[in-house]
């Protein structure tokens, strides 16, 4: 534990100036994010440098759920050196990625997960969410703080912009409150998109993409 934390604080330190080099990212309302205590960081998944744009909005770790391939590859050392959370994107659930984030919540910690689950690479402001988040919140009583990314990693003109909203209290009601948080991240992302950027992309609310869902389950069950 002492190791990685030591880790995770070199890897901040020389990444928060780089991000800031390269990027020039706007950070916004990072003061959502409690200086204590348990709390859900929510947001659009748009580039595999999300979670470093996270890290750095807050002097506290953060554990990020990543998918498995990462810890596979080269630098998987990095990736477990800095806690963060293998979530095979392959299977449908993941019950140790969930335990760990339910521990890591009920000891207090910050942990990231985008509810889209992948990143988006269409033109919907969000994919639909994954119900792992709103549980995890109701099931540890955390509240979740909803973030957008928006603007590109770009190093001219990429207006790269995380901006944090107002923390979101989940019950037991999982769909009622999934559907919260994902009115608060489109609306966050509706709010701070360019023009050109607003006009490319469709907004399917989340009763469409759960409706849809509905339909796809009911023909593999015929």
């Amino acid at each position: 534990m002492a190791n990685s934390s030591i880790m995770y604080r070199v890897i901040r330190t020389i990444g928060k100036p780089l991000m800031h080099i390269v990027f020039h990212p706007t950070i916004v309302n990072r003061e959502k994010i409690p200086v204590e205590g348990a709390i859900l960081l929510c947001g659009n998944h748009k580039h595999a440098l999300d979670p470093i744009l996270v890290d750095i909005s807050t002097k506290r770790i953060v554990r990020t759920l990543a998918k498995k391939d990462l810890f596979d590859g080269p630098f998987g050392f990095v990736f477990r050196g800095v806690r963060c959370i293998p979530v095979d994107l392959h299977k449908n659930k993941n019950p140790k990625a969930y335990d760990e984030a339910l521990s890591s919540l009920r000891n207090g910690d910050v942990v990231n997960i985008s509810p889209e689950a992948k990143r988006n690479f269409t033109n919907e402001v969000l994919l639909p969410f994954k119900y792992g988040a709103v549980s995890l919140a109701s099931k540890t009583n955390t509240k979740i703080v909803p973030y957008s990314i928006t603007g590109d990693y770009k190093f001219i003109g990429g207006h790269l912009k995380i901006v944090y909203g107002d923390p979101i209290d989940v019950s037991e009601d999982l769909t009622k409150y999934n559907e919260n948080l994902y009115k608060a991240i489109g609306d966050l992302l509706l709010n701070n998109f360019d023009e050109a950027t607003k006009a490319q992309k469709h907004y399917t609310s989340f009763a469409e993409w759960e409706m849809k869902k509905e339909k796809m389950e009911s023909k593999g069950n015929r």
